[in-house]
């Protein structure tokens, strides 16, 4: 079974400004996100981007804004040698519309599990809100809590060590 660490996006791959995150020159990667990446990676973990986006069921931006901020953060990633597993996203928003894919519902995380046999023991999800612990525990995996914005590389030695 493969081992993978599971990231939420706004506020922890990128920066989040406190409001929604999807023209390209918003996007700004986070301090410590690229040697953080390329460690797990180089040590077998899986990377694994769980977000949601309910700007979308709110009309404020498209799916289209999100797939060219993720194509751009996959492209930089390519240029330090680091492969992104996949990215899952919500575009559901619970002012709008019910559904079982936002955080802290475990339904993304579950099936990346599912599909790229992840073992959750494990594995970890990184993530600056109490939601995305609460969606990683409900899928059985190991939630770490961060400060928005913070730069996460102190936390990849103790991930790797187990």
């Amino acid at each position: 079974m493969n081992k993978a660490v599971f990231f939420d996006r706004d506020g922890v791959i990128n920066h989040d400004p406190g409001d929604y995150t999807y023209l390209l020159d918003e996007f700004i990667i986070n301090d410590g996100i690229i040697p953080s990446l390329k460690k797990l990676s180089d040590n077998g973990y899986l990377l694994i981007i769980i977000t949601n986006q309910g700007g979308i069921a709110k009309n404020i931006y498209t799916h289209d804004h999100v797939e060219k901020i993720h194509k751009y953060f996959i492209d930089e990633l390519k240029k330090s040698g680091i492969g992104l597993t996949e990215i899952y996203y919500c575009p559901h928003h619970s002012d709008v519309e019910k559904c079982l894919c936002r955080k802290p519902g475990s339904l993304l995380i579950e099936k990346a599990i599912a599909r790229f046999n992840i073992d959750p023991k494990k594995s970890f999800m990184i993530g600056d809100k109490q939601r995305d612990v609460e969606a990683a525990e409900g899928a059985g995996i190991k939630g770490i809590k961060v400060e928005l914005n913070e730069n996460i590389e102190k936390y990849i030695d103790k991930i790797i060590a187990g």
